[in-house]
């Protein structure tokens, strides 16, 4: 009888995290015991179900709104201490055959505090097969921080003229918020923490004029130094400056505003220590400058010295200068307790782990042009001499001649040599000259522009035959250069006397250091920081403002965004900014930036697609039957091998899912919010170069497959394999040198005495000081690290992240693609015919590993220089 007057109900599971006592991502949160009180005077937390397929009888073009229905049992369950997901029950009074099939649900929180909204589940739903699931993965703070409904959508996958016509406005509201264009929205104010405005600003944001160290604002139709947009962060403006962002950073406390749901977890934030990167910045470095500019000597003894860096530390002096630093950082106590102890026992880089001396080889020195930090730089030789495309610097021809190198190439001419592809280049002349006499007017450097030959073996290894250093050659009057100095080093011979070759050992010993010191600067500036980190943010910031989270291209694109706007962020505080750890470590100095910005106005987008990247430097060629529709020329190439395998399997992904939303180029045209984004990024997030010829129109099925191809192999596996090698072979500085500080050694000169005197001490004299080196490995160890929580190409850190599964399936076939490549690239690095995948130091490479196959993260976990992660998250 009792049962005639039950009403209809539905359960649902909540599952989220709240904030944890240990949260230190926000300062201005209240405190964690304000949960339990709140949960008695408050509503707690509420959820209502919004219909759709019955309307709003007072509003008939939205889906009917439930009764507010409270989370429950709150108060069983204390704050965490860590992180840790938890689950509360909901019931709503919800009637299926009246209300219709819930389609969204609005979240409040009444308490004081934020939680992590991970999903509502909904089982059991008369008339729907399986459960309704939610998806929000978003922090919710309380209500009164919003003008606006928290709304989250199932996650179904949606195009605009799929949308449940009851959900399109709340669709288009939800989008309207993430731009901040809801008239209910403030934006005449700095942004606040529970602010989800996603908006573009300019690079005005590096420098500190306050402090007499201003740069130059990078972007904006008005600025000479074009570049992509970053996203807004609010800050105040610099007094002597207005123009320009303030970049104020109070150690541990995050200063800046970032959109909480794209700032690091509290795992990645253990694990970065991003809170150390600015107590450096701002404390313990300038200490370590005195410490050991004073106590100290300035340069390591020798090259057993430097190896104290990884075997032992460097032994501390008993100075009252540690008692300063232990007060600005005490947790440095726990790892250099006094005086007379070791600090900065450091890894041991992979590069000098088995054998300290196969960095000097120049098998090993050419093989990381294949395999190593920055292997997509080095290009086919297609014409000799090498000739320069620099306009308005004089003649910039290489003075590299046939008999520098005709010794090298046995019965082959020049002319042959290169018709059978069998020379290459790493050039970098017209990177470097046209701000080379600024760079070299800092302190204690000198670079060169360098171009280095190499031939192609017989066993496809490489071989250095000539290095080429230049720099400009001024005018009478000294104001336009005109041209280039120029001097071209071949590998030394055997025919002179023991003391001779020696010398003859280190001066070539040095040309590959400057030009090491070139790569190094191109691989920090453009091929990591640039053509990465930059490149991809106005992506992220498009995707957000205009693709709704039920969109399809969002839900392929989401994982591939995680950490990138927080990182960057932090980037543009202490890494790229004026004074900042790259200013400090590597030659470009205060004018690395500008070089930056001119290498942007070249870039292509589609050039970053990895078979159009190995057509233009010459490195393959067309070939219909290959997967990729390439040939590689050099067939042990580890990067473009492994690289050519993961691009496969990117594309192939891209395509059977664009495919099944998209038929045809009609549905690509007609999507209202697809053709926003794409314009958004061209003409506002890439809005320096928007009238570029080579941007994709988006108009075909295949442009949209290409796109986002694209997008995702520069957030992952491009990322990946110039990120996490970075301490495997930097750490170790002599390998790859990120300065040089004096000219090459002449004949007559002390500096030539030396070289023949003390050829190590000539060498450590030339390249990155100690001061200099300790810094720079100390930074990139921290950027080396995968974190504990890294989500792998191939991985999903949300199961049900769609409710189709067909795009399951694809993704399923997508993942076991990548566990197949893993085993082929271990099968690889085992076959000793292949030189190049271990070459001299014995060094496998792993940067192109998917490490998909490993679930919990944890053989990748730490500097281990493999696994591509599904973003740039560091």
């Amino acid at each position: 009888m009792f049962g005639l007057f039950t009403r209809a109900q539905l359960k649902g599971k909540v599952l989220l995290q709240r904030r944890n006592v240990l949260d230190l991502n926000h300062s201005s949160c209240a405190p964690l015991s304000h949960d339990t009180w709140d949960e008695f005077t408050t509503k707690g937390v509420t959820c209502q179900l919004i219909s759709s397929t019955v309307a709003d009888q007072n509003d008939g073009s939205r889906g009917l709104v439930g009764e507010e229905e409270r989370v429950e049992h709150w108060v069983m369950h204390l704050p965490p201490m860590t992180h840790s997901d938890t689950t509360y029950d909901v019931t709503f009074d919800w009637d299926v055959k009246k209300q219709g099939l819930p389609g969204a649900v609005i979240v409040r929180n009444y308490h004081a505090t934020q939680f992590l909204l991970k999903t509502i589940t909904i089982d059991d739903v008369p008339g729907h097969h399986g459960p309704i699931v939610f998806i929000a993965n978003s922090w919710v703070y309380n209500t009164d921080k919003y003008h606006y409904d928290r709304i989250f959508f199932t996650n179904d996958t949606c195009l605009p003229s799929n949308m449940p016509v009851l959900l399109q406005p709340y669709r288009e509201e939800e989008l309207q918020i993430l731009r901040g264009d809801h008239p209910k929205q403030k934006n005449d104010r700095a942004y606040q923490d529970h602010d989800r405005v996603y908006r573009y600003d300019l690079y005005n944001d590096l420098g500190d004029p306050d402090n007499k160290s201003p740069r130059p604002t990078l972007g904006g139709p008005d600025s000479p130094y074009p570049y992509p947009r970053r996203g807004r962060t609010g800050r105040k403006p610099m007094k002597s400056d207005p123009t320009c962002e303030s970049r104020n950073v109070v150690p541990v406390l995050q200063q800046f505003y970032v959109p909480r749901d794209e700032c690091f977890n509290q795992v990645k934030k253990a694990d970065f220590t991003s809170y150390l990167l600015k107590a450096i910045s701002a404390g313990i470095l300038p200490l370590a400058r005195e410490l050991f500019d004073t106590a100290v000597p300035r340069e390591f003894d020798d090259f057993e010295d430097m190896y104290k860096l990884y075997e032992g530390g460097i032994k501390i002096p008993d100075v009252p200068v540690m008692d300063l630093m232990f007060k600005v950082f005490p947790p440095l106590k726990s790892i250099c307790p006094s005086g007379g102890s070791y600090l900065l026992k450091m890894p041991m880089p992979e590069v000098i782990e088995n054998d300290k001396l196969a960095w000097r080889t120049d098998e090993e020195f050419a093989r990381e042009m294949l395999a190593g930090l920055n292997p997509h730089i080095i290009t086919r030789l297609q014409e000799f001499p090498p000739k320069s495309k620099l306009d308005g610097y004089g003649d910039q021809t290489s003075t590299i001649k046939v008999e520098h190198i005709q010794p090298y190439l046995g019965k082959l001419t020049v002319d042959k040599a290169i018709t059978d592809g069998r020379l290459f280049i790493l050039d970098h002349q017209d990177n470097f000259i046209p701000q080379l006499l600024k760079i070299n007017s800092l302190e204690n450097t000198f670079v060169y522009a360098t171009r280095t030959l190499l031939i192609l073996q017989d066993d496809d290894t490489l071989k250095p035959i000539a290095i080429e250093l230049s720099r400009p050659r001024l005018d009478e009057i000294g104001t336009k250069v005109v041209g280039a100095d120029s001097k071209v080093y071949t590998p030394p011979s055997s025919a002179g006397s023991e003391s001779d070759n020696k010398v003859q050992d280190t001066i070539w010993q040095l040309a590959k250091a400057y030009a090491a010191v070139n790569d190094s600067a191109w691989h920090g500036l453009i091929s990591h920081w640039l053509h990465t980190h930059a490149v991809i943010e106005p992506f992220i910031i498009a995707t957000n403002r205009q693709l709704s989270v039920t969109h399809p291209i969002y839900k392929l694109l989401q994982p591939h965004y995680r950490d990138t706007m927080m990182i960057n962020a932090l980037a543009r505080q202490v890494l790229i900014s004026a004074g900042g750890f790259f200013e400090m470590t590597v030659c470009p100095g205060e004018y690395a930036l500008r070089i930056s910005s001119d290498v942007y106005k070249n870039w292509n987008f589609t050039e970053q697609a990895l078979p159009v990247d190995l057509i233009k430097r010459g490195m393959a060629k067309h070939d219909s039957t290959s997967p990729c529709g390439v040939s590689l020329l050099i067939k042990d190439y580890p990067y473009a091998v492994d690289g050519l395998a993961v691009w496969s399997a990117i594309e192939n992904w891209a395509d059977e899912y664009v495919k099944i939303y998209y038929p045809s180029d009609n549905v690509v045209q007609d999507d209202a919010e697809l053709q926003a984004w794409w314009k958004e990024v061209r003409e506002v997030g890439h809005g320096d170069i928007k009238d570029q010829p080579w941007w994709p129109k988006m108009t075909t099925v295949q442009e949209l497959v290409r796109s986002c191809a694209t997008i995702i192999w520069i957030a992952s596996a491009l990322h990946a394999a110039v990120n996490f090698g970075q301490y495997s072979y930097a750490g170790y500085l002599p390998n790859r040198p990120t300065v040089s500080r004096r000219p090459m050694p002449e004949p007559g000169t002390k500096e030539y005495q030396e070289v023949e005197t003390n050829p190590d001490m000539a060498f450590i004299h030339t390249i990155t000081s100690q001061l200099q080196s300790i810094i720079g490995v100390s930074v990139i160890e921290v950027l080396s690290n995968h974190s504990s929580d890294e989500v792998y190409l191939g991985q999903r850190d949300e199961p049900q992240w769609t409710s189709d599964d067909r795009a399951k399936k694809v993704f399923d076939k997508f993942s076991k693609s990548l566990i197949d490549i893993e085993k082929s690239i271990i099968s690889r690095n085992r076959d000793e015919n292949l030189k190049n995948r271990n070459g001299p130091a014995q060094f496998p490479y792993m940067l192109l590993y998917p490490n998909t196959s490993d679930i919990d993260g944890e053989s990748a976990t730490g500097i281990t220089a493999k696994g591509i992660p599904n973003s740039i998250s560091i």
